[in-house]
């Protein structure tokens, strides 16, 4: 007698394939972080400035497409610390988190993702903004001049 599997029902699929896999969001994370290391604003962080050159382009994309792979429901594939950690020495402020979601939304746009996955992932990337903000940050920059005021 032939067993046979039943057929489950398919669920609805995850953001991780609603972008493409794997290769869908590393298209998507190669074009945000080249924006990201050319984005004036974002660099003027001289914290993120240093991370940018100690780092380099190539690992800088691969743990963005790892953590961005894992956090929309692909495989567990990210090495780094989790998002306090792998920020607290950059003293980010609220401006310079606005300034990557912006670059974040941006990109997505330009890469054709569609606006449900785009919400999706901003939602995402906004629930980890209290672990990235450096709180005492924004007033330190606001006196370096680094936040534009009004």
């Amino acid at each position: 007698m032939t067993q046979t599997n039943p057929v489950e029902p398919a669920g609805d699929p995850t953001l991780y394939e609603r972008l493409g896999g794997i290769f869908g969001i590393a298209a998507i994370m190669d074009v945000l972080t080249d924006r990201l290391f050319d984005n004036a604003w974002a660099n003027r962080n001289p914290y993120v400035a240093k991370m940018h050159e100690r780092n380099g382009r190539p690992g800088f994309k691969f743990m963005v497409t790892a953590w961005s792979a894992e956090v929309t429901g692909g495989p567990s594939c990210y090495p780094g610390r989790d998002m306090h950690d792998s920020h607290k020495d950059m003293v980010c402020t609220e401006h310079d988190f606005d300034v990557v979601a912006l670059e974040i939304a941006a990109t997505l746009s330009f890469c054709g993702v569609g606006v449900q996955e785009q919400k999706e992932y901003l939602a995402i990337i906004e629930s980890f903004r209290r672990e990235v903000i450096d709180a005492p940050a924004n007033e330190r920059a606001r006196e370096a001049g680094r936040v534009p005021v009004g």
